[in-house]
């Protein structure tokens, strides 16, 4: 490679997004006088013009390429609109040619484009059928308000501590939000991919992406009105603190990696155990008859997201100005009682005091851990109370084992002795 001339491999990428992209659309351009006006030919010579108009001409005469290669598309678009109205071949081959032209400059980013391209070309029928029979209402509004509070509110927030004890930091308090809704859209695509067909544990472990806690309260209901289902709703409801810790990695990281890093031994054997014991009671029943299939319901909860960035600010100050009262212990009393309703929020209040310079990454491992045994304690009342007596016996030993398996790991680990 060394020895060849960059601006031959510059041309030869051209040459190869244009046959990329032009392969596509010759096997959909059709035969006779209906046929797209648009094949792998006029494809890699687009693709090369515009790479040889930026050598040649620099950034205008490449402009000049796009113009006239649009007003080619365009006449033929009007040639065979009335057969075929779609403008896809005619936009695919302007953004070519300015493929062409980046190879020059960037000839990995044109290489990686051009295969975006052509795998959207390709995806005609799975991406208009998920569109207009699998999206539904609900979860494209849910699309649109995801993206706006990325793209447009997330930039817009000052990235700075401040408020009281300087505890606060909006962009990143924002950032929750936007994971919650991230993570609740992932379990609720799971759920809807995966659908029934792997019974309850697979649907439990999706939904703990939502709510755990929830996951738990709900499938005790369900087992107890249905005994036949007591295992694979066992199973789900354990499954679902898999869902518990990794959502809680995901928020200690875009808090705090610092405290990630810390907490990552002890959340992996949580995690572990919670996968051992809920597999114990799923590998039975993977096979077994689908009871009920998930309804498509909202992506996420954009109130719910708020109210936990909330519950997270609040627990924040608190946790400040106790340990202005009290030192570690103080923030130790926050983690627990906010634990009681949220073991994220807890986790991620304490990891935004070390994000703030206010803690230390080690001295969020405590409070983490206490957050995280209270909102077990939660979590096996919710499975006394809503499900039968067997449900809670199946459950309860899988969270304690969960809660085990951390607290051992920081103990074998020395991350409690400072």
């Amino acid at each position: 490679m060394d020895g060849i001339e960059p601006v031959v491999l510059n041309l030869a990428t051209a040459l190869g997004c244009g046959l990329l992209i032009g392969a596509e659309r010759e096997r959909r351009k059709g035969r006779g006088a209906a046929r797209e006006p648009a094949g792998i030919r006029t494809f890699a010579v687009a693709s090369l013009g515009g790479a040889l108009a930026v050598l040649t001409g620099g950034s205008w005469l490449l402009v000049a390429a796009v113009l006239i290669v649009g007003a080619l598309a365009t006449a033929a678009y009007w040639r065979t609109h009335e057969t075929d109205p779609g403008i896809t071949t005619e936009i695919a081959l302007v953004v070519t040619v300015m493929l062409g032209g980046l190879a020059v400059e960037a000839r990995l980013i044109a290489a990686g484009l051009s295969v975006a391209v052509a795998i959207l070309l390709a995806l005609k029928g799975p991406l208009h059928r998920f569109v207009g029979q699998v999206l539904t209402e609900d979860e494209m509004r849910d699309a649109l308000v995801f993206g706006a509070a990325t793209l447009i509110l997330l930039p817009l927030l000052p990235d700075r501590a401040m408020g009281p004890y300087d505890a606060l930091n909006l962009h990143s308090i924002w950032l929750v939000v936007i994971v919650v809704m991230a993570v609740g859209a992932a379990g609720h695509a799971a759920v809807r991919v995966v659908g029934p067909r792997f019974g309850l544990p697979m649907a439990g472990f999706a939904s703990g992406f939502i709510s755990s806690t929830a996951t738990i309260a709900a499938f005790g209901v369900r087992a107890a009105k249905t005994p036949a289902l007591l295992h694979p709703a066992a199973a789900g409801a354990v499954l679902s603190s898999v869902a518990t810790i990794a959502q809680m990695s995901l928020m200690l990281a875009a808090t705090s990696p610092a405290t990630l890093q810390v907490m990552a031994i002890p959340l992996l054997a949580a995690g572990a155990g919670a996968v051992i014991y809920g597999l114990v009671f799923a590998l039975p029943t993977l096979r077994g008859k689908v009871v009920q299939e998930p309804s498509a319901g909202r992506a996420f909860s954009l109130v719910t997201a708020i109210i936990f960035a909330a519950t997270v600010a609040i627990i924040t100050i608190g946790a400040a100005a106790l340990r202005e009262q009290f030192g570690q212990n103080g923030i130790i009393a926050a983690a627990v009682l906010g634990g009681l309703a949220d073991a994220h929020a807890a986790a991620v209040s304490v990891a935004a005091l070390v994000a703030a310079g206010n803690a230390a990454p080690s001295e969020a491992v405590l409070p983490i851990l206490a957050g995280l045994s209270t909102n077990t304690v939660s979590k096996m009342i919710f499975a006394v109370w809503s499900g039968s007596p067997r449900y809670a016996l199946a459950v309860v030993p899988g969270l304690l084992l969960i809660l085990g398996a951390a607290w051992s790991a920081a103990l074998l680990m020395g991350l409690l002795g400072t």
